[in-house]
């Protein structure tokens, strides 16, 4: 199994652990010290913009361990929008967090034009407020409806 396909399998296996123990009790962090869903989408509207992020963005607001992997992508096709062409538009969904994980995470969809077919992907973000807001990892895998 690739490593980017275990990755992506574990940070959903922990979101949706997170997201059970949230359910049954309360969150192991103390109020304020991790980021809003509201922050969090924010965050990934700035980041991805209209059209992408920009090389600063790719630079500093990107987890070392995902800068790795998409330098390791293969060419032509980028890890971070999870596409090989440069998409027309980009809209964020609703964010959901899991704060007994640490994590949050948002639909991010791509579109081409009118009449266009549109790409979906999910972006994940550290919730931390010890760390300033970086993207965490990518599930290029389309979500579930």
């Amino acid at each position: 199994m690739p490593r980017a396909r275990i990755r992506s399998a574990l940070v959903a296996v922990a979101c949706a652990g997170a997201l059970t123990a949230s359910l049954s009790g309360p969150a192991s962090a103390a109020p304020g010290s991790q980021y809003s869903a509201k922050e969090v989408g924010r965050f990934l509207h700035h980041f991805y913009g209209k059209t992408g992020p920009t090389p600063w963005e790719r630079e500093h607001l990107v987890s070392e361990d995902l800068k790795e992997r998409a330098e390791e992508a293969p060419p032509g096709f980028d890890l971070l929008m999870c596409t090989r062409n440069a998409p027309k538009d980009i809209d964020i969904g609703p964010v959901t967090t899991a704060q007994s994980a640490g994590v949050g995470w948002a639909t991010v969809f791509l579109g081409w034009g009118p009449d266009q077919e549109i790409a979906a992907f999910t972006a994940y973000v550290d919730l931390d407020k010890s760390r300033p807001l970086k993207l965490l990892d990518v599930n290029c895998e389309p979500p579930e409806a």
